[in-house]
């Protein structure tokens, strides 16, 4: 049996630290602030960065092209490791496409190997808590069919609940329209959304007021939590830390979960979703 690397995409968000010293590789997706070069998703601060969002200042986003997961896997396949992909939902990005294809020309350059690519229909933690809960189940002795299935099989019960701050932001990626962006700014309207089962993004109602959007995500999380006790739960946020912690708090008081973790929307995501955006992880019964 070969050794297998488990590559994903910057779009997960994963931070190092997360990951516990578990083998991962990253293809970077590179981001474009108010003209600047282009930067890898890592390597941006996050805390300047939607600073410069509140300024009103562009930010843009490119997907990682066939090349860069060319350059990603080759030194793996050439070792003779398998290599198992987990990319960024294809509903809402090309990225997992050109991972796929850089998969597929693997597998023919390389038949005594296994190279398989899953669209986890996930971004940001989301994805991120599949590719870590996969990273543990290598870790403790698991092979690369068993994680591409337990992917497979689980990703549809990977929720993605979340909710913006801003709706300016969602109103220039298409999300809403101008007069709901307007209106909904005057009156302290907040969206509820979630990641369907396509992997896009879709409202699904709205509420009166921050605390109560905030509320809103810990009820979804009661009603459609598996055993949440004995989960690992990601909660990212865009620079508003404190209210990610507000959220992290109620689920470990109410639902007795212990390992809640929390951290930034990156900015390839961040630039789509703008500064305030909270968003809540975990295994559920559906999306």
């Amino acid at each position: 049996m070969n050794p297998y690397i488990i590559i994903t995409d910057s779009s997960s968000d994963l931070p190092e630290a997360f990951c516990e010293g578990m083998p991962l590789e990253v293809a970077e997706l590179d981001v474009i602030v108010a003209g600047e070069p282009p930067r890898a998703n890592r390597d941006v601060d996050n805390v300047s960065f939607y600073a410069k969002l509140r300024e009103k200042k562009t930010a843009t986003t490119a997907a990682v092209n066939l090349e860069k997961f060319l350059e990603v896997m080759e030194p793996y396949a050439a070792r003779g490791y398998d290599i198992l992909y987990l990319g960024f939902s294809s509903g809402l990005s090309g990225t997992y496409s050109a991972g796929a294809v850089a998969v597929q020309e693997f597998s023919q350059k390389y038949p005594a190997q296994k190279f398989y690519a899953v669209d986890t229909l996930a971004a940001s933690l989301g994805q991120g808590l599949l590719v870590y809960l996969a990273l543990r189940m290598q870790r403790d002795g698991a092979d690369i069919d068993t994680v591409r299935d337990f992917v497979e099989s689980n990703k549809l019960h990977l929720a993605h609940w979340f909710t913006v701050d801003d709706l300016f932001f969602l109103k220039r990626g298409g999300r809403v329209s101008a007069t709901t962006a307007v209106a909904g700014t005057l009156l302290s309207i907040k969206p509820v959304m979630h990641m369907d089962n396509e992997g896009h993004l879709i409202k699904v109602s709205t509420v009166r007021g921050r605390r109560a959007s905030l509320d809103a995500l810990l009820e979804k999380m009661k009603q459609t939590a598996i055993e949440p006790a004995s989960q690992t739960v990601f909660i990212s946020h865009g620079d508003c830390v404190e209210d990610a912690e507000y959220l992290a708090n109620r689920i470990r008081n109410e639902l007795g979960v212990s390992d809640v973790r929390v951290d930034y929307v990156g900015a390839v995501i961040g630039a789509h979703s703008g500064p305030g955006t909270v968003a809540l992880f975990y295994l559920a019964t559906e999306r």
